[in-house]
């Protein structure tokens, strides 16, 4: 692994848990502690982390969603590999959800022109399917979150109550086997929760860095997710675990 690949890699480990030891840093990236050391010190530097006795802490406030710019690029391998995935579950004729999540545009970029129903609360999402003639948009509204280019709010959550779809395709932040699923912004998550509501069938698309951690605002239990798709670097006992509890876990291929 390259430093900046590392350095940008502890970043997004250090805002996903709040705070994180050297110790788990140096195990985790199969390097030294001194080595670690560095990395921290030079991330201080710019501003993206603070350090700590024996390790990190997040600067981010809790609630702060990371841009849609930057999210493109986090893990951009493994969301590909997993929208293609989940454009197997779609048939023609579905009636089906897409958060705001950057999978969920990769999913809409993938997509092919079929008879399809989306609802959505994504911009970037709503204009990527605006060129396939055969696929019918549908927009929630409410107050755009210029952070990630999506609607949220009270509009939003009322124009979801209106629809049923056969699927509801989601991503999160934050996937604990014991405490459920979590996002970062409250606003996003009640939006999500509600999505999961009206659908038939829940998809959640995450990657397995997400896997362990617990973000600011509950959306639900995992076992209201009915499948979870993924990516080869998932750990075989949370897999193991998904399993147990009802769940159906598809690995994507790269």
């Amino acid at each position: 692994m390259l430093v900046a690949e590392r350095q940008r890699r502890i970043v997004e480990i250090v805002n996903e848990r709040l705070s994180v030891r050297v110790t788990e840093l140096s195990k985790i990236f199969s390097v030294t502690e001194e080595t670690i050391r560095r990395d921290l010190e030079k991330l201080e530097r710019d501003h993206l982390l603070m350090r700590s006795h024996g390790g990190a802490v997040s600067i981010e406030k809790e609630q702060t969603e990371i841009s849609y710019l930057e999210r493109e690029i986090l893990n951009a391998a493994e969301k590909k590999a997993i929208a293609a995935e989940a454009i197997c579950f779609i048939e023609p004729g579905d009636q089906i959800a897409l958060d705001a999540s950057t999978t969920a545009w990769y999913m809409a970029k993938e997509l092919p022109d079929m008879p399809l129903t989306v609802l959505t609360n994504s911009i970037k999402t709503a204009i990527e399917l605006s060129k396939k003639e055969q696929i019918k948009v549908i927009s929630t509204g409410g107050i755009l979150l210029s952070q990630s280019l999506s609607y949220v709010g009270p509009l939003a959550e009322r124009s979801l109550s209106m629809y049923h779809v056969n699927k509801a395709f989601l991503s999160c932040k934050g996937v604990h086997l014991e405490k459920g699923l979590s996002d970062s912004n409250e606003s996003q998550a009640l939006l999500k929760k509600q999505m999961m509501e009206i659908a038939d069938a829940v998809i959640l698309m995450a990657d397995s860095s997400k896997f362990g951690i617990r973000a600011f605002s509950q959306i639900s239990s995992v076992t209201k997710i009915d499948t979870i798709i993924t990516d080869p670097k998932m750990d075989e006992h949370a897999i193991k675990q998904l399993v147990e509890k009802g769940i159906k876990v598809e690995v994507s291929k790269y």
